[in-house]
């Protein structure tokens, strides 16, 4: 398996810190409000990942966080009326909602930053220990200065951020990079800590968490969209390094954005759309379709075009698939084995690639082309029809696009013997009677 390293800026070979193990971590939201379609894409992306890994034959422990405490709840709280827990709940099974409705795995923990409170504040004391933090009026600040490493994952000078950093500067800051590790607050939810009631500040967190859920300094794979690459994954990565010289995962990966026909999503030009409406709207499979057409790290256009291609390119994969169910099933073909065909083989090459998924569409589409010929022969061949079912069924499994072996009754096994022998009489009129009868059911 090879992946794009955003640390190294290059694509490298995976190489697990235990064989045949991988650990996963990816930011996950600040349940404030619905995901919209950009936040779906990092699920499908890193579910896809671990799709692929598992297919190779990895165990992967996959984390990814709620973050329950933020600004925004605070707001969203007051704006509707109800508590800050209310309001991050309402989200997180929203949020959980949606990861299912895009048939995306649940992933193996879920930990809150509600919940690993006295960890943060033990881990906030130790980089004020080691003076790599400071505490200024009841609020803590990391000391950018402090770490040698800052901007490696951004691919940045200190020099060239400082110009940026001092239009927002603040005076209580001993550098205009410094960022919050700890935030005295007068409002919303709080807690006690050495230096005032308050919360932590967004960037600690995760580093907190990895160290929880993995019980290591030291992770295989830290992932998430782009937009997260500087600051929040650079400033994880800065008091990573503080505190335990590590920088938290040996492998950085981030997808790219989303735009809505060709334009950035934004409030401002009130072209938000939530992932649960489109959903709704056009199904899981199409979307994960849509979202995986492109490669995870360029960025991904919206538009009726690309929804309307994704619907029909599933479609007639799964209706293919499903003709070669109802063939084997008459056939009294058990479907059963590894795939084994030159088309899977290329494939888990285009998977293993840097989740190359437009190659691997492309080999998925061969598989199908094939099966397609495969049933139109006058002498049907069950045993290649199962080997290319199995081959389709092992591609649609890691791209996480859902499928349904058909089962016959004996209502359905008469319909297609009385077909057939109608059409072997070449009595067309009921030919047609029981073809009719057969698309009610959805059968051809």
């Amino acid at each position: 398996m090879r992946i794009f390293n955003s640390y190294h800026n290059k694509i490298e070979e995976l190489k697990p810190l235990i064989e045949n193990e991988i650990s996963m971590y990816v930011c996950g939201p600040t349940v404030y409000n619905y995901a919209h379609v950009g936040n779906a894409r990092p699920v499908i992306v890193f579910d896809t990942l671990k799709r692929t890994l598992q297919e190779l034959g990895y165990q992967v422990k996959f984390v990814s966080n709620f973050t329950d405490v933020d600004d925004k709840i605070i707001h969203k709280a007051k704006e509707l009326g109800i508590s800050e827990r209310e309001v991050s709940e309402r989200f997180i099974e929203a949020y959980n909602d949606m990861r299912i409705g895009l048939h995306a795995m649940m992933p193996d923990s879920c930990p809150k930053v509600t919940e690993t409170m006295d960890a943060i504040i033990a881990f906030i004391e130790l980089l004020v220990k080691k003076d790599h933090a400071y505490v200024v009026d009841g609020d803590v600040y990391f000391r950018v200065n402090s770490v040698s490493q800052y901007g490696n994952l951004s691919n940045q000078r200190i020099e060239d951020l400082m110009v940026g950093a001092r239009i927002d500067e603040n005076a209580k800051k001993e550098n205009p990079l410094d960022f919050t590790l700890w935030k005295k607050t007068e409002e919303g939810i709080q807690w006690d800590s050495p230096w005032s009631l308050g919360r932590p500040g967004w960037h600690t967190e995760c580093v907190v968490m990895i160290n929880n859920e993995f019980q290591k300094h030291l992770i295989d794979i830290h992932g998430g969209g782009m937009d997260l690459k500087f600051p929040h994954h650079e400033n994880e990565i800065a008091q990573s390094n503080a505190a335990y010289d590590t920088r938290i995962a040996n492998y950085w990966m981030h997808n790219g954005m989303v735009n809505i026909d060709g334009e950035k999503m934004s409030k401002s030009l009130g072209n938000v759309v939530w992932a649960k409406d489109m959903i709704e709207k056009i199904g899981a499979n199409p979307m994960r379709w849509m979202m995986l057409s492109a490669h995870y790290r360029a960025p991904l256009n919206i538009n009726e075009e690309g929804i309307d291609n994704a619907r029909k390119e599933s479609e007639k994969v799964l209706h293919t698939l499903q003709q070669a169910y109802i063939k084997l099933e008459l056939a009294d073909q058990t479907i059963e084995g590894k795939p084994n065909t030159e088309a899977y083989s290329q494939f888990m090459e285009a998977m293993q690639d840097d989740l190359n998924t437009p190659n691997a569409f492309a080999s998925l589409f061969e598989a199908t082309k094939k099966l397609n010929n495969a049933l139109r022969q006058r002498e049907i061949h069950t045993d290649v029809i199962c080997d290319y079912v199995i081959t389709i069924e092992h591609m649609l499994d890691v791209l996480g696009i859902a499928y349904e072996r058909i089962t016959l009754s004996e209502e359905d096994r008469e319909l297609f013997a009385k077909w057939n022998q109608a059409k072997a009489e070449r009595d067309f009129t009921r030919a047609d009677e029981y073809r009719a009868k057969l698309n009610e059911r959805g059968l051809l």
